[in-house]
């Protein structure tokens, strides 16, 4: 079953980070020390979850959005996979949301299903108000 969602046709993937699996589990070198909160998505088996905020069908919140708006968050940094499509839509709901947006270039991966994706995901985020940046303008803060 295929849905549109960000102009883009939705595929059900095989099962993948699976929450209580190691595919879930963050880095073992992550420092979680500050970790406040963990956000999770893709609970329902129906409708995939691309973005961090909603599922794909946009009926189903994950919180994040309440989340950050209660904390007084105005700046969101996007890094994970895949960049042409749980980074995309992400990064587009973090736009249209009204949070300032960041990419941070080198911190994604892409599938690049269809040769070109990648650099269409890239596009469209910059031309969502999206800034796209590299990990090292935020170590030097």
């Amino acid at each position: 079953e295929t849905i549109l969602l960000h102009k883009m046709k939705q595929t059900l993937w095989p099962r993948h980070c699976v929450q209580g699996s190691s595919g879930a589990a963050f880095f073992s070198g992550l420092d979680m020390s500050r970790v406040s909160k963990i956000i999770r998505k893709g609970s329902d088996k129906q409708v995939d979850s691309y973005s961090c905020f909603f599922d794909n069908d946009h009926k189903s919140s994950t919180g994040l959005e309440v989340f950050l708006t209660k904390n007084r968050a105005t700046d969101v940094f996007i890094a994970g996979l895949a960049t042409d499509y749980c980074v995309k839509c992400s990064v587009l709901d973090a736009c249209r949301l009204g949070f300032n947006t960041f990419v941070i270039k080198d911190a994604v991966r892409g599938i690049d299903l269809n040769p070109g994706d990648i650099e269409k995901a890239f596009k469209e985020m910059k031309n969502a108000g999206a800034k796209i940046i590299e990990s090292s303008v935020i170590m030097q803060n």
